[in-house]
């Protein structure tokens, strides 16, 4: 699903709502880290950003500028690992969406030193992530538990520690998907910001 909204994954409030990503328009620079299904690149490009989206398949990078293509707008494709960012400048990117695409990411440190490395000063990341706890509540036939809570994915501590050992400093934490068929949040969204050069 594409569209003009910055969105954080299904049956969650997107950026029109939530208010975390900031103004991006005026050709500010704002990059995608990992194509998501939401495509957010497009977004980007649509709210007037220069807007990039990097991703290791080749095939989400087509369908990305495909898409882009229909709806008049441009967006810059990397294909590349997530934590080689090699070809973006330093200090020139206003804001980075990771939208659940850094659960697989083993050397998580190298990425965000990455990112850290890319972005300005104080400007935000904002990353979705599946809610660690979420897992906790799912059973099996016969109505047990089967997760322990930080056996699937990373903890809100594990995600707090990476972001500040890379200089990030959160300063927002939204815990949305509660509902009456889910009584635990189901998306976690960290919005961390840059701090130092």
């Amino acid at each position: 699903m594409t569209g003009t909204a910055i969105r954080f994954g299904r049956d969650v409030p997107t950026d029109d709502e939530l208010r975390i990503c900031g103004d991006i328009g005026d050709g500010k620079r704002a990059l995608e880290l990992g194509v998501s299904r939401e495509q957010n690149a497009l977004a980007f490009a649509i709210a007037g950003a220069r807007a990039i989206a990097v991703d290791p398949d080749p095939a989400k990078l087509d369908a990305l500028r495909a898409a882009a293509i229909a709806v008049e707008v441009t967006v810059q494709g990397i294909n590349t690992e997530l934590a080689d960012l090699g070809q973006i400048a330093s200090a020139s990117v206003d804001l980075v969406v990771a939208n659940h695409t850094l659960g697989d990411v083993d050397d998580l440190g190298r990425l965000l030193r990455q990112v850290h490395r890319v972005m300005k000063s104080a400007r935000p990341l904002v990353i979705s992530a599946p809610h660690p706890f979420a897992a906790v509540y799912q059973t099996d036939e016969y109505g047990s538990k089967v997760q322990p809570y930080g056996t699937v994915g990373r903890t809100i501590g594990d995600w707090f520690t990476h972001l500040a050992r890379a200089n990030f400093r959160v300063d927002q934490i939204l815990e949305p998907g509660v509902s009456d068929i889910s009584p635990v949040p189901t998306t976690l969204i960290l919005r961390a910001v840059k701090e130092g050069d």
